[in-house]
């Protein structure tokens, strides 16, 4: 027998005799659902004088004197960058199209050059019958 206990079967803690310290239990139920349920209201934020609020997955500046002015400008900016994207894709498939061709045309001009280069290796080999006089 051990003389100071089973070091390796330590005692049980008691149970808790008295109830939670916090007071959220004695609240009631309609304060309890305004002060901890799930009605945050949208968030917002204070970034660089600009307020902004989290509406539909994006951050959107709050319409005010000077956020309908840079709202306006944004619109402007998306329709103009639409615009630019639109011009880039036609003038992409525009090089693609003269590769292609010149792909093409240069082929062509390589198949013709060989022929001719086979055509003067026979017009060599036969010599041309000239009259003698």
């Amino acid at each position: 027998m051990p003389l100071f206990g089973n070091i390796f079967s330590p005692k049980k803690t008691p149970p808790r005799k008295s109830a939670s310290l916090s007071n959220l239990q004695s609240l009631d139920r309609s304060i309890r659902d305004v002060e901890l349920g799930l009605n945050y209201g949208t968030p917002t934020m204070n970034l660089a004088g600009q307020s902004l609020k989290f509406e539909k997955g994006q951050w959107i500046a709050e319409a005010g004197i000077s956020g309908g002015v840079e709202q306006r400008e944004m619109q402007r900016l998306r329709r103009r960058n639409q615009q630019l994207e639109e011009e880039n894709n036609l003038l992409r498939l525009k090089v693609d199209i003269l590769l292609d061709m010149l792909s093409e045309t240069t082929a062509e001009c390589h198949l013709m050059e060989k022929e001719l280069d086979e055509l003067k290796s026979v017009s060599r080999r036969r010599k041309p019958l000239v009259p003698s006089l």
